[in-house]
């Protein structure tokens, strides 16, 4: 049977705690929005259609068939909707580097609520606020009781909430690749088994890049990519900058060396390297031209900020989880 004779696929797309930038990609298609349109119909999207939680609620369980979920899990709110979105969706994508593994807001697990709270709402050079006034999850006014969401101490991806059929990283997924799996899916294409990562490949960035690597890598210090000089063809570790290429699953087309900037990682780690901070240590181990324990010293402390740069995208899926008070 043609997809032509088939029903449209009913699509809910949801925005928990991350920046839009994944809803973004998804209107991001172009000509392809046509394919898009003809092969489904939006039931649910808060930024785009007047669809209220309330009538999420009522739909029958699985009558959606496709959820794309992107955003971490760092409320109370976030976990109730990751909880009705999987019990109404027959296939639920975890949508983007903060679904998939906890994203940038999940840097926010290196702090407690409490420091967070505290620089926000009390410490900011821009807050002006002598009273210490924070946001309450209920309060009393005249016109009845207001309620917010509870901000919870620790950010989680969407798997360590609910079960998730597949992963589609990025940050955002490239607009190419979130087509062809929405195309697969709806043509009732053979799909990997449930938990599978789509849209992404098995080996590593640094397999497809363009750059220009050398077998006897030897650095003898590291810099931050505006501290150099990029001569645009040679390895990004080569010339001592910190790049996540080693450690982050290929797919995205190498967007960000194409633009030459380092990969971040925001594809996520490996199979064959499933933490992307004991990945990167280990590359950059093999490459450290310092033999002396001094000199080794010096050159791991030149490296800026290294949970931040290993762990941008994966702290709360990653062996270190949170950091430890």
């Amino acid at each position: 049977m043609g997809t032509e004779n088939k029903p449209k696929l009913k699509v809910a797309i949801y925005w928990a705690s991350a920046c839009g930038g994944c809803c973004v990609s998804v209107l991001d298609v172009h000509e392809k929005l046509l394919d898009v349109i003809a092969l489904a119909d939006i039931v649910f999207w808060p930024i785009a259609i007047d669809v209220k939680y309330k009538n999420v609620e009522t739909m029958p369980d699985r009558s959606i068939d496709v959820c794309l979920f992107n955003g971490a899990i760092r409320n109370s709110e976030n976990v109730e909707m990751a909880k009705m979105l999987r019990q109404k969706a027959k296939v639920l994508v975890a949508y983007g580097s903060c679904a998939h593994l906890g994203g940038i807001p999940g840097l926010a697990n290196l702090k407690t609520k409490e420091e967070v709270f505290r620089r926000v709402y009390e410490e900011s050079e821009s807050t002006a606020n002598s009273d210490k006034i924070r946001p309450q999850t209920h309060i009393k006014v005249p016109e009845g009781s207001l309620e917010l969401p509870e901000f919870y101490n620790d950010v989680r991806s969407l798997r360590q909430v609910v079960p998730v059929d597949y992963f589609l990283p990025g940050c955002p997924p490239q607009t190419e690749r979130f087509v062809e799996v929405f195309l697969a899916i709806a043509k009732g294409e053979t799909l990997p088994p449930p938990g599978s990562i789509v849209g992404a490949c098995d080996k590593a960035q640094c397999e497809s890049c363009s750059r220009t690597r050398t077998e006897n890598k030897s650095v003898k210090s590291f810099h931050r990519p505006w501290q150099i000089k990029d001569d645009g063809v040679s390895c990004f570790l080569e010339q001592g900058v910190v790049c996540m290429g080693p450690a982050t699953r290929g797919g995205c087309g190498n967007r960000c060396i194409q633009g030459n900037f380092p990969c971040t990682g925001c594809y996520g780690p490996t199979a064959e390297s499933p933490d992307p901070g004991a990945g990167m240590m280990s590359a950059i181990a093999t490459i450290m031209d310092a033999s002396d324990p001094v000199e080794v010293e010096k050159m791991v402390n030149q490296v800026h900020d290294p949970a931040g740069t290993f762990y941008r995208y994966s702290v709360p899926s990653s062996i270190l989880r949170r950091a430890l008070r």
